[in-house]
């Protein structure tokens, strides 16, 4: 069922187009279907204003809303109308006032046959590629009955179709007036839905072509509409060769036995403050060495707090942003749904070649889905990632300083190619660190702990602690009194 996109027509919004595997197929009739405040009066003007932009003739036919209000509307949120044709036979304020040879409650015919004739002349004389009908549920209140209405609707949007033109219309609905006979007769369906967790928009019909299901994110911006689609995994994907990657200090590239390999997801995951973060920026340091581009998410520190600790390690993450080779974007968790994230981070990948993708961390990602499941939109995000060939780390705070150990408590262990542990040890009355691996599928790792200090001059990392027990509960204890030297 999938057609090329030569021959479709653009929504004007990027992310509604790929949902509809490239945009509407012309000559067809497409209902815009949502509750009031949805957005469905804005997708119409995108819709206009992609086909203008083109050198298209497209009309709006509006039953409602004044042109000029349509036309301020529009333009706060910067879309030109100026190239738009409007038919307005929305109802004025001398309708009222008028005097008639019939009262304002007369029979519906009395209305019908001015109107038809409006429109039919209109589309005649500006022969329109794309027509947007605001809405056309008005149409029914000029007919006498149901059957004439359905007659009436289907003979209009032949009319239209008939003509050359692609025709999108919206229809305004309630338990007590529904619209079951206009989503019967439309080509295609686009749902706008409004909810606590947010905007979406989702494709529930698409006669002739194939198209993304589910829900998939919306906002409404200063600058329109946006729309960001589900993340497939397996619709995305590129070849790359699976090379370790190490962070040049022998001990720790050691203890992974050489590093991790491109495209692996790793799970660094650790007590606050034991050095999670500092420890992925190291990955990232010796990818900006090679000319490899990384960006790391945070969802928790602020820039300048980055910058300035990371330099007091000798990491120069200034001098990587200042080259390009790093970007550190900020994100506020509860400002973004999850697929809104997920098309930020693909314009990183696929725009500018990110290689390395650092969360720091999962529980202000967990934030953003407002709700959502953690575990499906994280395999989503992270599976895509590995496909593109990109090197993921994800920062999981575990909340036990000691005591007993849990690798994460999100249950995500499973999507780890690699996991890296970091654990505070009181040993002999002060707080020490220590780093191991867990989890390591494409290759052998060391079994070993060692202790991992972040110091002025760097991160160091300490021979094997052999001659300790019970590193893991935090409190371990020496082997026949041996101190380790």
């Amino acid at each position: 069922m999938q057609q090329t996109t030569e021959n479709r027509l653009s929504t004007g919004i990027k992310g509604l187009d790929e949902i509809l595997a490239g945009g509407l197929l012309p000559g067809r009739a497409y209902l815009l279907h949502g509750g009031p405040g949805t957005g469905k009066t804005t997708l119409g003007l995108h819709f206009l204003v992609a086909g203008a932009a083109q050198g298209e003739r497209a009309l709006f036919i509006t039953l409602e809303e004044w042109e000029t209000s349509l036309r301020k509307n529009a333009a706060a949120v910067g879309l030109d109308l100026s190239g738009i044709d409007f038919l307005d036979i929305s109802p004025g304020p001398e309708y009222f006032c008028r005097v008639q040879t019939y009262d304002i409650f007369a029979p519906a015919e009395v209305e019908r046959e001015p109107l038809t004739e409006t429109i039919t002349e209109a589309v005649e004389r500006i022969h329109p590629v794309r027509v947007f009908i605001d809405s056309l549920t008005q149409f029914r209140y000029l007919s006498s009955d149901v059957f004439q209405f359905r007659k009436q609707v289907l003979s209009f949007l032949q009319f239209l179709t008939q003509q050359g033109a692609t025709v999108v219309f919206t229809s305004e609905y309630s338990p007590d007036h529904p619209d079951d006979d206009l989503q019967f007769m439309a080509d295609g369906i686009i749902e706008l839905d409004c909810e606590e967790g947010g905007r979406s928009v989702s494709i529930r019909k698409f006669r002739g072509s194939s198209f993304k299901g589910g829900k998939h994110s919306m906002v409404l911006t200063s600058r329109g509409m946006a729309v960001f689609p589900r993340l497939i995994p397996e619709e995305h994907g590129r070849e790359f060769l699976a090379e370790a990657i190490s962070t040049e200090i022998p001990e720790l590239d050691a203890l992974m036995h050489g590093g991790v390999e491109r495209g692996t997801i790793s799970i660094i995951t650790g007590p606050s403050g034991v050095g999670k973060t500092t420890l992925g920026i190291l990955f990232m340091k010796e990818a900006a060495r090679r000319g490899e581009r990384s960006v790391m998410y945070s969802f928790e520190e602020s820039l300048e707090p980055l910058i300035h600790r990371s330099e007091a390690v000798k990491i120069p993450v200034r001098s990587m942003l200042e080259k390009g080779t790093l970007s550190v974007v900020q994100v506020e968790p509860l400002r973004y749904t999850s697929n809104e994230f997920a098309w930020m981070v693909r314009r990183e990948v696929e725009e500018k070649n990110a290689r390395i993708v650092m969360i720091d961390s999962l529980s202000g990602y967990r934030l953003s889905l407002r709700g959502g499941d953690l575990v499906s939109h994280l395999h989503a995000l992270c599976k895509y990632l590995s496909n593109m060939g990109v090197t993921v780390f994800l920062i999981n705070e575990v909340e036990a300083i000691t005591g007993d150990f849990k690798p994460t408590e999100l249950g995500i262990s499973y999507l780890a190619d690699n996991i890296v542990i970091l654990r505070y040890l009181e040993m002999a009355g002060e707080l020490r660190k220590a780093i191991g691996v867990l989890k390591k599928r494409l290759s052998d790792f060391e079994k070993t702990l060692r202790e991992f200090e972040i110091t002025g001059s760097g991160v160091k990392v300490g021979p094997p602690l052999r001659r300790l027990r019970g590193i893991l509960t935090g409190v371990p204890n020496w082997v026949k009194g041996e101190e380790e030297k």
